[in-house]
């Protein structure tokens, strides 16, 4: 089984649209038996709390219920718990690197580095979560065709 973490800042936005759209994505091509997912934020600010609501009306509307998700924050000691730790952007990238304080298996990337190159744009001070929504969906496939070549 291939253990795959989503990391943004807080974990309302990003990384649980990231989870969310690869189980769905997974579902569809019947490949969910072979991978666990979660996410979580690098940041205890919004520890506990549910997702973000424009992030799950864009889940909700594609039948997909997150009312269950709370952020997680992630610690150290759960490198060892999964094999790819997938960043929405360069600036949470580098808090998790804080956080893990080495990534000797290189298990760490970012999302749009299995597509164009980039960040996935925070929507949370900015909204622009439509284009977010492209550009994980597009990053996404990305990721899969990774793993297929795995």
């Amino acid at each position: 089984m291939i253990r795959v973490a989503f990391i943004c800042h807080g974990n309302i936005c990003r990384s649980p649209l990231a989870e969310f759209l690869f189980v769905k994505k997974l579902k569809e091509k019947n490949l969910q038996d072979k991978f666990y997912v979660e996410s979580f934020g690098t940041s205890y600010e919004e520890h506990n709390n549910p997702v973000y609501p424009p992030v799950k009306k864009i889940l909700a509307g594609l039948n997909i219920d997150c009312s269950k998700k709370r952020a997680q924050t992630i610690v150290k000691s759960q490198y060892a718990d999964f094999d790819y730790f997938i960043c929405m952007d360069s600036l949470n990238l580098r808090n998790l690197m804080r956080i893990f304080t080495e990534d000797k298996d290189k298990k760490v990337y970012k999302l749009l580095d299995f597509t164009f190159s980039g960040d996935v744009a925070d929507p949370y001070y900015y909204g622009g979560f439509d284009k977010v929504y492209k550009d994980i969906d597009e990053g996404l496939d990305g990721l899969l065709k990774f793993f297929s070549k795995i």
